[in-house]
């Protein structure tokens, strides 16, 4: 039989007593008891009994190494009733243990750990709370309540609180929709009469927030568009109340008397007691949003509302527990790039500045997670930069809370190559430094990637190699054959200067390291390492022959042997042994550079490959034993001519050099470079001239003399080569072919392409000017049979197969006929 809540007529409490404990982080201790409550009928007899597990959590935060203990133990146990006098003993043993114990808790010295929550602490309101002690079963009443005159309402909501604030009433709660819904109304209505109203009511829907379940019920009331308004409102009265007091602290500063200081005094105490009261509502509120935001769309519709213009705003405020608030809620918000922006658009980083550092350990790490992700944004850094953020960061280094995050803020501001030297001007070297040799074998990520950034700038490199600080890399990295750090020395030895040549005693070491395949990762970052080592004195051929390199190199260099990280590092280094006259010798009789010819045309969509080929070739160039083998017996001058009008700016400078050097010493070769040089430098113009829509050229008013040459219709622009020079050449030499294009035919094609070069839609027969051909063989041929001025032969049409129509193609060999393919195997859409 189930009892009806008529029948209840008694509350009957039984406290009993526990054990007492020390609580583990803070100065204080821990009772534990058993609270049974009984339920009594008319007549006195039990109707329902439950009984529950209790804890009481006393702070003694005034206890120190001078404090008296006994005195403290009996001050205590006079006001807990919890605790018996008979445990007096063991509470001055608890005291004791607490006294001797060592702060755990927020700590001056940034360099302990600490604890740190990861959620915002449940708001401790105690504006409204009152002595009496709310009733599940008075619920109707405090109900009632609601329905008089605002002083009942605060006291209704207040108890109502009470219940709302323990979890286990809320189910129970809930299901009475009737006081739901009187809160809401009572909300919506009078929230604006009184602060303390309004705090109770959103604090219980804020319990109520704390579980999603009851989630529907809150955005069915609209309680979270509600809070929006409040929030609002709130802050245009802050605004105000600002206002209002600096007016009366002007007044009072001009004012003589003492009548105007004292009431600017007693503004100011009135105005510091509004703000508290409304520092709890925002707060409450707040918390209710951000639980609310758990719903991506509820979220945007509270970002259409201006929460983050609102979030920013309250960031003026001094109060930690509201600031950790709306700094946990912007640091959900700032994932999404619309909010960035806008955080961006408010100044948002001047207003974080200022909270960093700060004595709040929570407020503080909260801080530095939501700049963390702010700081992905290359604008944003620089503001970091500009309001001074960067040494105050690196001032935090030492503090283990917050290391992992002000390392990754670090890192992200090291990105930018023009931050890298500001790093010079704090102390962030010596600490970062200091830090990677104290670490074990595995090093933090973010203090690796921080150092291999760093190590990129010459002036951050000459202060990390000062005294012994490249030996003490050097042995660390061999040690623990760890790649990333043998990256960020490979980040060291590119700069020239005294930093490159201590690099030189390390040689051997590299060396094997390079030739040990056990470990690629680390052996790749030793080679990338040898490759950098550009010092004029050193002896590369003795490097060579000691560590028998050559065959190595020419087996890395055979397609399919490694992978493309390996090749691309070995060709660095055949172009930085080069330099040396012997060691090019050897590599060019080593047929190396018909392996990198091979590679040319494997890799030729690999633009830092086919720079660092070209690059081989400049090296070989300066030198007289291997500069004829190149011009003379390889392709390699045809294939540079071919790169010369490559999309890549990197790749047409070191061919233009590698050309220049190449015509200085062939004469033939010189021409040709000349005539293709000439043929792209015109190819606009001539495209111009020759795409010109035939009723334009055959306009009578254009041209109105008769007599007047009819060149520019009828004939051919190319059969006019006095056009295109000075009086200086004379016309034998040009028809020697010296100069004049030796492909363009009389219906001016290209080698039966439109003589356009670069120019027209490519589907259409046109082709990119930068595009980098298929075949790399150069421009320049034997090319079709021509008579003695240089004009192409007619052929016989029998001499062609007859089931398969073929042309010639620039190079003087036969290709099948395609409209859609000269010489370059198709049009590749979007190659770079």
């Amino acid at each position: 039989m189930m009892m009806q809540a008529e029948d209840a007529r008694y509350l009957k409490r039984k406290v009993k007593g526990g054990n007492i404990d020390v609580h583990p982080t803070e100065k204080a201790l821990v009772v534990n008891y058993e609270l049974e409550a009984t339920i009594l009928g008319e007549l006195g007899d039990p109707m329902l009994r439950e009984w529950k597990e209790c804890q009481k959590i006393i702070r003694v935060k005034s206890l120190n190494e001078n404090s008296d203990l006994a005195s403290l133990a009996k001050d205590i146990i006079d006001k807990c009733k919890l605790i018996h006098p008979t445990k007096l003993p063991e509470v001055e043993q608890l005291l004791y243990y607490l006294q001797n114990r060592k702060e755990t808790g927020p700590v001056s010295v940034a360099s302990e750990k600490t604890e740190l929550h990861e959620k915002p602490e449940l708001p401790s309101y105690d504006g409204t709370e009152i002595d009496e002690v709310a009733n599940i079963n008075d619920v109707d009443d405090y109900m009632e309540l609601l329905y008089e005159d605002v002083p009942e309402k605060v006291r209704g909501s207040a108890l109502l609180l009470q219940l709302a604030r323990n979890p286990d009433n809320l189910e129970e709660l809930f299901q009475n929709e009737t006081v739901v819904g009187a809160l809401a109304r009572v909300l919506r209505e009078d929230w604006k009469k009184s602060t303390e109203l309004a705090t109770n009511i959103v604090y219980i829907f804020f319990c109520f927030s704390s579980f999603t379940q009851f989630h529907g019920v809150i955005v069915h009331f609209k309680i979270g568009a509600l809070c929006m308004n409040i929030v609002e409102h709130e802050l245009k009265k802050y605004d105000m109340w600002n206002e209002e007091l600096q007016k009366k602290k002007k007044a009072a500063g001009s004012d003589k008397d003492r009548k105007g200081k004292e009431e600017y005094e007693k503004s100011h105490q009135k105005y510091e007691g509004l703000v508290k009261k409304q520092e709890q509502l925002l707060r409450v509120a707040y918390y209710l949003l951000l639980n609310l935001a758990e719903d991506l769309k509820v979220e945007m519709k509270m970002r259409n509302k201006s929460i983050v213009a609102f979030l920013v705003k309250t960031l003026d405020r001094d109060n930690h527990e509201l600031l950790i608030l709306v700094v946990s809620f912007l640091k959900k918000l700032s994932i999404f790039i619309e909010n960035k922006t806008e955080m961006a658009e408010l100044n948002i980083i001047e207003k974080l500045t200022k909270l960093v550092p700060c004595d709040h350990e929570d407020l503080l790490n909260i801080t530095l997670r939501l700049l963390m992700n702010l700081s992905f944004d290359a604008e944003l850094r620089s503001k970091m930069f500009k309001f001074g953020l960067l040494p105050k960061l690196v001032g935090l280094l030492p503090n283990e809370n917050h290391r992992m995050y002000v390392l990754g803020i670090l890192y992200h501001i090291s990105m930018d190559d023009k931050s890298k030297s500001m790093f010079t001007y704090t102390d962030c070297i010596p600490m970062v430094m200091k830090m990677l040799f104290e670490s074990g074998e595995n090093v933090e990520m973010e203090l690796m990637a921080l150092c291999v950034n760093l190590a990129s700038n010459k002036r951050v490199a000459a202060m990390i190699c000062e005294g012994q600080g490249l030996k003490m890399l050097m042995k660390r990295a061999f040690k623990y054959r760890h790649p990333l750090l043998m990256k960020m020395i490979r980040n060291l030895s590119q700069h020239d200067g005294p930093t490159k040549n201590l690099f030189v005693d390390y040689i051997s070491d590299l060396a094997q390291a390079v030739l040990n395949e056990e470990d690629e990762d680390f052996g790749l970052e030793c080679l990338g390492i040898l490759g950098n080592l550009t010092i004029p004195d050193l002896d590369y051929e003795l490097i060579l022959k000691e560590y028998n390199l050559i065959p190595w190199i020419k087996s890395r260099l055979e397609p399919g042997a490694c992978e493309d990280d390996w090749v691309l590092e070995v060709i660095i280094l055949v172009g930085t042994v080069c330099n040396d006259d012997a060691c090019a010798k050897m590599l060019a009789e080593a047929n190396i550079i018909q392996s990198l010819i091979e590679l040319l045309n494997a890799k030729q969509e690999d633009d830092e490959m086919v720079c660092q080929i070209v690059y081989v070739f400049y090296q070989m160039i300066f030198h007289e034993s291997t500069r004829e083998v190149i011009i003379k017996d390889t392709q390699a001058p045809a294939y540079l001519i071919d790169l010369m009008h490559d999309k890549n700016s990197e790749i047409r400078k070191v061919c233009d050099n590698t050309l220049d050097m190449i015509a200085e010493f062939d004469e033939e070769w010189a021409k040709k470079i000349q005539l293709e040089k000439f043929r792209w430098h015109n190819s606009q113009w001539l495209e111009m001239v020759e795409t010109r829509q035939v009723t334009e050229m055959g306009d009578p008013y254009m041209y109105p003399e008769e007599g007047y040459d009819p060149y520019l219709q009828d004939a051919d622009i190319l059969d006019r080569p006095d056009l295109f020079y000075d009086d200086m050449y004379e016309n034998a030499y040009i028809m020697d072919g010296h100069l004049t294009p030796e492909f363009i035919d009389e219906n001016g094609m290209y080698d039966g392409q439109p003589y356009g070069y670069g120019y027209g839609n490519p589907m259409d027969g046109g082709y990119d000017p930068y595009e980098r051909p298929e075949s790399h063989m150069g421009f320049i041929g034997n090319g079709p049979p021509v008579d003695e001025y240089g004009r192409p032969l007619e052929m016989d049409p029998y001499m062609m197969d007859g089931r398969q129509s073929m042309m010639m193609d620039r190079y003087g060999m036969g290709m099948e006929e395609d409209p859609y393919q000269y010489g370059y195997n198709g049009y590749d859409e979007g190659v770079y």
